[in-house]
């Protein structure tokens, strides 16, 4: 096939969901000159599965993207039509921040910023193939004969490489939502000497509103005082919209056991991995045969649709059986299904197949990002597309990556782990995964990671100047709030009426603020030099003050990773050498090829005696001898 010149760019960026939309965003507002290529146009910032932003983990993820100069915590918040914090009930390192989206509104918001954005051309087009020249990525070429020439590619094709619905025995090629599939792409990837691996992930009915019974349901409304995410933004009031809560029955149970044979998963049909972390109904009623129920969510889809998504029921089961499945539900009775669930295979890279930078191993100037690198969600997705679309334009521009380690962002988690680590199913970001979650919280996201995104270019002056002021503001607050004394005499009835033991001598309100049951509202009346002070300053230093001595040692902690981390190995090694090396470490050390000790010790199969080993090469290397 002859293939025409499509143009010259200095990034292409294959795919538009999350991932490419921040990817192509970056690149453009560094000043390059970008193609994004989208198999569709109206699978621009598509939101094929649950339609909302945010919650457990993911949350900070969006709150870092917004720090750094993303876009999805604006387009979010120009688009949510229900907010709420979760986790209050624990500690401030869990507070995640979910929004409910309106799901068209999201992906019209997110294209139209697109197709405003200034050196970004946004154009429909199936990749079928790269252009390689000498082991680099020069370009791309479509299904419709087109030659588009770049200098960096970035991959973020998310599900829709050789993906296969699936719905009980019924199975066929197809894109999310009906849309196209990219077929020839995988083998070509593989030819080049990219590891290919098959996940999969799925998604519930969705169901028409007008035939739910809400009074059998419990009501879920948003919190009265929202949060946005983008810290550009400070209060959003909006009229919100209630989600829904039901329990499947045990009728329900039983019409799954008794079809569990024809769902796709269980017949056998298909060969991928799904989250562990996700499961689906099936799942549930095999693995969790002691309960009768399971609680599900019914959420809106958008102000402009009848579209209701039941969350907690994905599936892949035939559609006959998942409408008897839901009419089973509470509430559910008379439901209509819109759109029924199913299952979706698709082809992935091995993520260790990546640098740090999301760079591939095999190929120069090849990027990926999203769940194309085995990763599940729109969050992780937009964030490995934001770091991709940085350090490809770094790459152009001939500048040092932009990577961040596991002691400065959620990002650095997700991408060390995934980089680091690999996974063999589409991982998903938790708290869990993050050793110094107490340091690395959503609300202190701008003061962590805005300096960096002003270094790179993304931040603007603006912005970066008002980061400034909020820095000297909670300066000079924690100042004021340990020199400002409160008398026994004034706070006492105000201690009194909370239930606070009550103070015997003046201390200061710093001091005062490290009780539990002790916030800015409390001391307000009697301190009133906080009345101007911005909400987000106020709680910094509530945080700040209450958890100092656990902050404190988390950040001793990140002294002693940092030392690791700060042990380079040069890219000259050859693991292969290292006689004393156990051949197991050698056989990964080689495959991952760590840029640090640190991120050498987190790979499975190197031990700690393995990595005592390479600190005395390391050593011996510095002193010119590398017998060990």
């Amino acid at each position: 096939m002859n293939f025409y010149n499509g143009g010259s760019y200095d990034v292409v960026v294959v795919g538009a969901g999350h991932a490419g939309c921040e990817a192509g965003l970056a690149a453009a507002r560094l000043g390059l000159k970008t193609l994004v290529l989208t198999i569709s146009l109206e699978s621009v910032a598509m939101m094929a599965c649950n339609p909302s932003i945010g919650g457990t983990g993911k949350g900070h993820l969006v709150r870092e993207v917004d720090a750094l100069g993303g876009e999805m915590g604006l387009n979010i918040d120009k688009t949510f039509i229900q907010s709420k914090m979760l986790n209050t009930g624990k500690g401030p390192a869990v507070h995640s921040l979910r929004a409910q989206a309106d799901k068209l509104q999201y992906h019209l918001k997110m294209k139209q910023t697109l197709e405003n954005q200034e050196n970004l051309t946004l154009k429909q087009g199936d990749v079928i193939d790269l252009m390689i020249e000498e082991g680099k990525a020069t370009g791309v070429k479509t299904r419709n004969g087109a030659a588009y020439h770049g200098k960096a590619v970035i991959l973020a094709t998310g599900v829709y490489l050789k993906s296969r619905i699936f719905m009980g025995e019924v199975n066929y090629p197809s894109g999310p939502d009906g849309l196209a599939t990219t077929q020839e792409l995988p083998a070509k990837l593989r030819s080049y000497g990219c590891n290919m691996r098959r996940f999969k992930t799925g998604t519930p009915a969705r169901i028409h509103g007008d035939f739910v019974d809400y009074e059998k349901m419990t009501e879920q409304k948003g919190d009265e005082e929202t949060t946005p995410f983008s810290f550009l933004n400070q209060t959003l009031p909006i009229d919100q919209i209630s989600c829904w809560l039901t329990r499947t029955t045990e009728d329900t149970k039983a019409i799954i056991e008794e079809n569990i044979h024809r769902s796709s998963m269980y017949r056998g049909d298909m060969e991928s991995v799904g989250p562990r972390y996700c499961p689906s109904i099936e799942d549930k009623i095999v693995r969790f045969t002691d309960k009768p129920t399971h609680q599900l969510f019914l959420e809106p889809e958008g102000v402009h649709t009848k579209e209701m998504y039941l969350q907690g029921m994905s599936s892949s089961l035939p559609e006959e059986v998942q409408v008897a499945m839901i009419r089973s539900v509470a509430g559910l009775e008379k439901a209509e299904i819109m759109r029924p669930a199913y299952a979706i295979e698709y082809d992935c890279i091995d993520p260790t197949d990546l640098q740090l930078s999301l760079e591939t191993k095999a190929i120069e100037n090849l990027f990926s990002a999203g769940q194309f690198n085995g990763s599940s969600g729109y969050e992780e997705a937009a964030a490995q597309g934001l770091v991709a679309g940085i350090n490809a334009s770094m790459k152009i521009m001939k500048k040092d990556p932009l990577i961040l380690d596991r002691s400065e962002a959620y990002i650095g988690v997700l991408i060390d782990d995934l980089v680091t680590k690999g996974t063999n199913e589409p991982y998903r970001m938790m708290t869990s995964r993050a050793e110094y979650r107490l340091v690395l919280r959503q609300d202190n996201a701008d003061l962590r990671l805005t300096q960096k995104g002003y270094e790179v270019g993304l931040v603007q002056e603006n912005r970066y100047q008002r980061l400034l002021v909020k820095k000297e503001e909670i300066e000079q607050e924690l100042k004021r709030l340990k020199k400002k004394k409160a008398s026994p005499k004034d706070i006492n009835p105000i201690l009194e009426k909370i239930g606070s033991s009550l103070l015997e001598n003046t201390l200061s309100f710093y001091d005062l603020l490290k009780r539990p049951e002790i916030n800015y509202k409390v001391i307000e009346p009697l301190y009133i030099e906080s009345k101007d002070l911005m909400q987000d300053v106020k709680s910094q230093c509530e945080v700040i003050i209450k958890y100092d001595g656990y902050i404190k040692k988390q950040l001793r902690q990140i002294e002693q990773f940092k030392k690791l981390e700060n042990k380079r190995i040069p890219d000259d090694v050859v693991f292969e050498k290292i006689d004393s090396l156990r051949t197991e470490a050698k056989q990964k050390l080689e495959s991952i090829r760590p840029h640090s000790v640190g991120q050498a010790s987190r790979i499975s199969g190197v031990s700690p005696a393995d990595i005592s080993v390479l600190l005395v090469y390391l050593e011996q290397r510095k002193r010119g001898n590398e017998n060990v």
